[in-house]
């Protein structure tokens, strides 16, 4: 007489190979930031949050596809997707985000805490919290800088500033740190792609910056 055993077995290993096959894993967000950036407004400065994230997912990041931002108390929310976000390399790590975090009308951001939400194609999704505490008012004024028969000149009291320089298509090619608010624009020896400059100022302790509008170099 044949045992029943044998199908049931075979039964279940199909059952446990199909399970396996569609296991399900949660993307991961290591390690995030959040940073307030000030842009020249008609009538002040305008605010804008730079906010990215060390996500993680088994399949890789190119499995990753969504990423919300949420301020619960104010019932605030943004969305980039993957088509959107900006990606950069760091030190072998894929940062993903955005610089461009706005109210309507160009209203203050809120402080306080934030929900961030990651998303991968397969529809799983992670969390985490982020805070930003930086002061309401900046207490550095607006920066700016001159450029006059290739000589520049810095007016900032932000403890550090860089000039980023840009193609003739507005594309980055370079970010130089200053160590002096003044000097000829030669002295860096710039790249012949490059047309066109912006200072951007910053204060690491108080996770605020600041960035000018471009002016032609070349």
């Amino acid at each position: 007489m044949r045992s029943p055993k044998g199908p049931w077995i075979l039964l279940f290993g199909i059952f446990c190979l199909f399970a396996a096959s569609c296991s399900r894993n949660e993307p991961q967000i290591l390690y995030g930031f959040i940073e307030l950036v000030y842009y020249p407004g008609p009538e002040r400065p305008l605010e804008r949050y730079s906010f990215f994230i060390l996500g993680e997912d088994d399949d890789g990041i190119e499995n990753l596809s969504d990423l919300y931002l949420y301020h619960d108390r104010e019932g605030l929310r943004w969305h980039i997707s993957s088509n959107d976000w900006v990606r950069y390399e760091e030190e072998g790590r894929t940062w993903i985000g955005s610089r461009s975090f706005a109210m309507a009308g160009d209203e203050s951001l809120p402080r306080g805490q934030y929900r961030a939400v990651l998303l991968n194609r397969g529809g799983e999704s992670t969390e985490r919290r982020f805070t930003y505490d930086g002061p309401s008012i900046s207490p550095h004024p607006f920066p700016s800088f001159t450029l006059s028969e290739g000589f520049y000149r810095v007016n900032s009291r932000y403890p550090q500033n860089h000039f980023i320089f840009y193609d003739q298509e507005g594309r980055h090619v370079q970010t130089l740190s200053l160590n002096q608010l003044e000097g000829e624009m030669s002295e860096f020896q710039l790249p012949g792609t490059v047309r066109s400059a912006a200072l951007w100022a910053e204060d690491p302790n108080l996770f605020i910056s600041a960035l000018t509008e471009a002016i032609m170099v070349r």
